[in-house]
């Protein structure tokens, strides 16, 4: 019976947004007005792609982009977490479920020599063209009226277990850590004894918060644990694996 740990990506495991980010690569990191303006509530993976085909206008380099995305800061204690994980996937699983997309998590896990905690990433698909622009894609369609159109967390999680459980693996429990507004409806699928981490002063915690106001007493919920440091969800992580 292993533990599955599930991560958000973007001011979870690292300390900024990397589709922001990827903004200092502009030599004035600055994007006009007519881009700027171009995002619609709830569809930022098509904006994204608007940004990215700016970025390849200016004649910036795949190589260039990777270099400014392989200096976002991890949050505090997060490599040390993942390193545990590492060290124990006997007894545990990991997953990202992100709205960011492939090649940034990619790299970003890549430099930090991360990338052997982690099973899975589920985000949007992420490829450069032949001319050096990158494309991104929407990771899936959806039904979820809750979740932006291109990526509903919940479903991504929930067909994830069904997958895993066809192949015999039922897991004891569940950590979800996020902190954005997208990870509640993931964070409701949850069950008894499982656990979710918001981050302290961050969106999913105050939605968790009038949440638990609203239901009041007696509820079967998961535990909710907020956090600063990846320290804080390892020293629960630590309590549940055998060591």
């Amino acid at each position: 019976m292993k533990t599955l740990l599930v991560f958000d990506f973007d001011h979870t495991l690292v300390d900024d947004n990397s589709d922001t980010w990827v903004i200092q690569c502009i030599p004035d990191q600055c994007l006009p007005d007519l881009v700027k303006n171009s995002y619609q509530k709830g569809r930022w993976t098509e904006y994204m792609g608007r940004v990215m085909s700016y970025i390849g206008d200016q004649d910036i380099s795949p190589d260039t982009i990777r270099s400014v995305m392989e200096t976002i800061p991890f949050t505090d204690g997060m490599i040390e977490l993942l390193t545990f994980i590492v060290s124990n996937k006997n007894d545990i699983d990991c997953i990202i479920i992100s709205d960011s997309n492939t090649v940034f998590i990619d790299w970003i896990l890549q430099v930090a020599g991360v990338q052997a905690a982690v099973d899975q990433v589920f985000t949007n698909p992420a490829t450069f063209d032949k001319r050096g622009y990158m494309e991104i894609e929407c990771y899936h369609s959806h039904q979820c009226s809750q979740c932006p159109v291109n990526l509903c967390k919940r479903k991504v999680l929930a067909d994830f277990l069904a997958g895993q459980l066809k192949g015999g693996v039922d897991y004891q429990r569940t950590f979800y850590v996020g902190d954005g507004g997208n990870d509640l409806c993931p964070s409701n699928s949850l069950r008894e004894g499982d656990v979710v981490f918001p981050r302290k002063g961050y969106t999913l915690e105050r939605l968790l918060s009038k949440q638990s106001a609203q239901q009041g007493e007696g509820s079967s919920n998961p535990r909710v644990i907020g956090w600063t440091s990846g320290r804080e969800i390892l020293m629960e992580l630590k309590a549940c694996v055998p060591l």
